[in-house]
């Protein structure tokens, strides 16, 4: 969908829908004003009756109102004008964007950032709700053709105000884009997003934009550099293994890089400690860390943000055979440290550690990897938040600081040393599981093992990166906070 600005009065803006906010206790925005009063006061009288509620999310399309141009009014509920924050009002635009998706509209023309309150100003309100009307158009299509009587996505929606504003579309465009490439990989089925697909992927990305390089490292280089815990996840499958890194030079040639890391296992069975039937229907969705560091490097290298980064995906696919990994395994990791494999299971820490081991050769700025690594994330924050483990206070509330700003939300929890006697073993320099109590955490003391040294934050999204048991498919989160903190590293807001 294409994303743009207009200014015009919304009253004589001739479109197939035009939509407008409302609260439950405060003013009408300018476009809503303008609309009741040429309708007459339509909008004040629907409100009176109870037609319309102003309740947060909640939607009222109105057809042929009499004296506005456009064919339908949908009318968007922010809820009561003291409560509404940022979250809410995405959440708000969110919904009017699935209406909007739903219906047989090609175009639209958007005016509920109008709507103000405390805290967020009207580039922050643009932006977002550009953002939400967008990831809200999302449908997948690959495997599933559109029904004659199903919803049509939008072409295009354009949005109140004058081109000054260019950035904030612009921002929101290349957003939207990282989340609809984490979207459409996590949706895909895994018969055909296979390790080989992710690398299929970056090879676009790396043919589209000069200022990107490719590396793929096969499963004979991995071996020759001692990466046995990623192999050893991959060896009871048919489908190779690939590590995966794209290098974007948009900072200056001596700027330290981000360094985004990704679990890209593109099915989890559990390999021999097998998942049961109700888990593994969903374990296609465990290629979303990567999915998602993908997503935010398409982003920022579609912005052209001045700013270093390199993305490296750990690729591979965890099945069970004769050949594949056993309880009670020891392997040892690039890093020379073993590790006594006792849940095959717990595998993405185990392509992650290789992967993160592999990263310090390009002596980055911070490290950030990405995960669906713990059902006990799911436990301890549901699906709202993603889990946020780090060394490093300042990258800390770097990261928390973009989730919030971009409405992608994380949630800190503590590294301390009292968990990681929980990885002992008495046969390796750890095993790959703490026990049920703390299992995230422990996941996250595995993980800064192979992180010493360097200044790492360690996001768990097995929670937000899709919803369980839904049938909505893949968030694409973290796109929006990788980006935003990518945005606040190029800007000088953060270091």
């Amino acid at each position: 969908m294409k994303l743009c600005l207009k200014s015009a009065p919304p009253e004589t803006f001739a479109t197939p829908c035009i939509v407008v906010g409302v609260t439950e206790d405060g003013p009408f925005a300018p476009a809503t004003a303008a609309i009741d009063q040429a309708s007459g006061g339509a909008i004040t009288r629907m409100l009176a009756s109870k037609d319309i509620s102003a309740a947060t999310g909640k939607t009222t399309l109105l057809y042929a109102l009499q004296g506005i141009a456009a064919e339908r009014v949908l009318v968007v509920g922010f809820g009561k004008l003291k409560k509404l924050n940022g979250s809410s009002f995405d959440r708000a635009c969110l919904a009017a964007g699935k209406v909007l998706r739903n219906h047989p509209l090609k175009s639209c023309h958007v005016c509920v950032h109008e709507v103000e309150f405390e805290g967020c100003d009207f580039s922050w309100r643009l932006r977002q709700a550009a953002l939400a009307i967008h990831r809200a158009n999302y449908l997948y299509t690959a495997t599933k053709k559109l029904q004659d009587d199903g919803p049509v996505p939008l072409e295009l929606a354009s949005f109140q105000a004058d081109g000054t504003y260019q950035p904030q579309i612009d921002r929101a465009s290349g957003i939207a884009r990282g989340y609809d490439k984490a979207r459409e990989l996590g949706d895909l089925p895994p018969n055909i997003c296979t390790p080989a697909y992710l690398v299929q992927e970056a090879r676009e990305i790396a043919r589209e934009f000069d200022s990107v390089a490719l590396e793929i490292l096969d499963e004979d280089e991995m071996a020759r550099l001692g990466m046995n815990a990623l192999l050893g996840v991959s060896r009871g499958s048919t489908n190779p293994a690939y590590l995966i890194v794209l290098k974007y030079s948009g900072g200056s040639s001596g700027q330290q890089p981000v360094l985004l890391v990704g679990k890209g296992i593109t099915f989890d069975s559990g390999g021999l400690s097998l998942k049961s039937p109700d888990n593994m229907t969903q374990m296609k969705y465990d290629i979303c860390g990567a999915a998602s560091v993908m997503g935010a490097f398409l982003t920022c290298v579609s912005l052209g943000l001045k700013v270093n980064v390199v993305a490296v995906l750990a690729a591979a696919e965890n099945m069970p055979d004769g050949n594949a990994l056993r309880p009670g395994d020891v392997v040892a990791s690039m890093s020379g440290k073993t590790i006594e494999v006792l849940n095959t299971d717990a595998e993405g820490r185990l392509v992650l550690c290789d992967a993160l081991t592999y990263s310090e050769r390009f002596k980055p700025l911070v490290v950030i990897d990405v995960a669906t690594l713990t059902g006990a994330c799911v436990v301890a924050l549901g699906h709202h938040a993603s889990g946020l483990i780090s060394n490093d206070d300042a990258l800390a509330n770097a990261l928390l600081a973009a989730g919030e700003d971009i409405v992608d939300r994380a949630w800190r929890m503590p590294l301390w040393d009292d968990y990681q006697a929980q990885l002992d073993s008495p046969f390796a320099d750890m095993q790959n599981i703490g026990g049920m109590s703390g299992g995230m955490i422990t996941a996250g003391c595995f993980l800064s093992r192979y992180t010493e040294g360097m200044r790492w934050a360690h996001l768990d999204t097995a929670g937000s990166a899709w919803k369980w048991n839904e049938k909505e498919g893949a968030t694409g989160r973290p796109v929006g906070l990788l980006s935003r903190y990518l945005m606040a590293v190029a800007d000088g807001e953060t270091s």
